[in-house]
């Protein structure tokens, strides 16, 4: 096949990399964990780990989940927002040869039983604001190990009870619960010294995480990543990036959940590097204006559109000092030319956009760096990784043909966890199908045009209009319902839903009370819309184009 591509790399970057170069994730963290023993890792809350401090926490946490009865192979289930306890948690459990499963803080109990129970979790490390919600799902799940943390539990006694009676008793962050058998995060890394992590065998295509998606369909299923597949991807975003960076102790700072949104791809890359965790509100407050940038140098951010955008118009913003900038990365959804056109002259570094998939661990193509690639489009694919538009026979197309892409390298998941037919159907041939449309141009940039059918883009976050027709469904007042998205001037796009009334007492108010008891916030409607009847197909299938229309 053509690559194009290949010939516009830019200098530095290889055309390939080599996915076997470690033969587990861990064991190229383990040669960061040796080499930069003594530099920063983490940073959240003004507090900090050094890659020391991660090596001997990580081992003694693994160490106690094995005291715990759980088997390499075991599913482990991490549910928090971004604090230092993910990453001991993570590299932890993986020491332990357990399969991680992310799981989205903002999920309500539906969501979460779906997910425990889809992916058969024994064991879960969860924050405490979200424990209630677990009680009420749990027995309904095989989870018997249940590790509970507070948000101020690793920043030491004074901050962390200062921040820890802030958001239990001022903030009312924390609803009450009463799990029985849990056991505190510090209390299981005390415990974890005394023991030892059980030797056990572990190859390249080993399930190391189960990254819950809704793919192309909309149903929530488990991707299966291997050693291969997150090795491999961070060994590609590492051969775009590093030409543009130092050697170690370059600062990254992430904007999403790093425990739930695609946090392999956005790891330190194994240099050395430090990791700062903010969210989307810690990034728009004056504080992170005032001393997050100036205060860390920080040199590579992430983030999405609606972010880059909602930082531009903040009034401190221009004011601050970009000199340790070199990297800015937009994904998830569409950066608009015109962000990406007023960051670069605000800060001096371009914004770069990148594409990717859960299902492609995640990153599969980006723009160059040096901001010399092209606006409006998703750039070419990282090394190792061939793109491709196909007709709907899945016959290749020539240049500038419009079709679906097709992603096929290392990084291309195993599969969906107890669903082969559904694998058989989005990997065909070693060939991801996306579900996108787009194009390739004469230089090898590739191009989105339309989205997978239906799916609703809230703020780069996937919204399938199935699960909130499935979930709105189930009220006694609605005979039918239908989700679209339609525009908004904050977050790209909301959800909208119309609905036929089963009993006509039923008001909006009552349809987004509902919906917020049984959806994460994202996926709520905030447009509700009262219809006679829906708009169907000759055999019955609502036409959700005609109603955006």
């Amino acid at each position: 096949m053509e690559r194009p591509w290949l010939k516009n790399y830019p200098n530095g970057v290889p055309a390939n990399i080599n996915p076997e170069q470690y033969p587990t994730l861990i064991a190229m963290f383990e040669e960061t964990f040796k080499k930069y023993k003594q530099l920063p890792a983490f940073t959240c809350m003004g507090k900090t780990l050094s890659f020391e401090q991660l090596d001997k926490l990580s081992r003694d946490f693994g160490a106690y989940l094995h005291s715990r009865g759980l088997e390499p192979g075991d599913k482990v289930a991490l549910m928090m927002p971004n604090l230092l306890q993910y990453p001991i948690a993570l590299f932890g459990a993986l020491r332990a040869g357990l399969v991680v499963v992310n799981t989205n803080p903002l999920y309500t109990p539906r969501e979460m039983r779906h997910q425990f129970t889809d992916s058969g979790a024994k064991a879960i490390i969860i924050a405490e604001n979200f424990a209630a919600n677990l009680e009420t799902i749990i027995a309904e799940t095989q989870i018997k190990t249940v590790i509970v943390t507070s948000i101020g539990e690793m920043l030491g006694f004074l901050k962390g009870t200062v921040v820890n009676f802030v958001v239990r008793n001022i903030k009312k962050m924390v609803p009450k619960y009463n799990l029985t058998n849990t056991v505190g995060f510090n209390e299981a890394l005390k415990q974890g010294k005394k023991f030892k992590i059980k030797d056990f065998s572990s190859g390249m295509d080993d399930v190391i995480s189960l990254q819950y998606t809704g793919g192309t369909t909309g149903v929530a299923k488990g991707a299966m990543l291997t050693n291969r597949n997150l090795v491999a991807n961070m060994l590609q975003i590492r051969a775009v990036m590093m030409p543009f960076l130092k050697e170690r102790g370059d600062m990254f700072v992430t904007t999403s959940y790093v425990s739930h949104f695609r946090l392999y791809g956005k790891l330190p890359g194994a240099n050395g590097d430090r990791f700062s965790h903010h969210s989307d509100y810690q990034c728009q407050r004056p504080a992170f204006c005032d001393e997050g940038i100036p205060g860390y140098k920080i040199t590579l951010m992430t983030g999405v559109n609606t972010l880059f955008n909602a930082l531009l118009n903040h009034k401190d913003f221009a004011n601050c000092n970009f000199d340790s900038l070199k990297i800015t990365v937009g994904g998830g959804m569409a950066v608009q030319r015109a962000v990406a056109e007023k960051w670069h002259k605000v800060t001096g570094c371009p914004l770069t956009e990148g594409y990717g998939m859960t299902e492609s661990s995640p990153v599969a193509s980006v723009n160059p760096i040096d901001g010399s690639g092209k606006l409006s489009t998703i750039g070419m694919p990282v090394p190792n990784t061939d793109m491709r538009i196909v007709d709907d026979n899945g016959n290749p197309l020539p240049i500038g043909e419009v079709g679906e892409i097709q992603i096929k390298g290392p990084q291309v998941m195993k599969g969906y966890y107890n669903r082969p037919e559904e694998t058989s159907n989005s990997v065909r041939d070693g060939w991801l199908c996306t579900g996108d449309i787009g194009l390739m141009d004469e230089d090898g940039y590739f191009k989105i045009v339309d989205r997978k059918k239906d799916m609703i883009l809230v703020s780069g976050f996937n919204v399938y209009p199935n699960e909130v027709e499935d979930c709105l469904a189930a009220h006694p007042k609605i005979l039918e319902v239908a989700a679209v998205g339609v525009e908004d001037e904050h977050s790209g796009e909301v959800v909208k839903v119309f609905v036929v009334k089963k009993d006509k007492s039923l008001t909006a108010d009552e349809v987004k009370a509902y919906a917020k008891e049984n959806l994460t916030g994202y996926k709520r409607p905030k447009y509700v819309e009262f219809k006679d009847e829906l708009p169907k197909t000759n055999v019955g299938k609502i036409l959700r184009r005609a109603l955006r229309e």
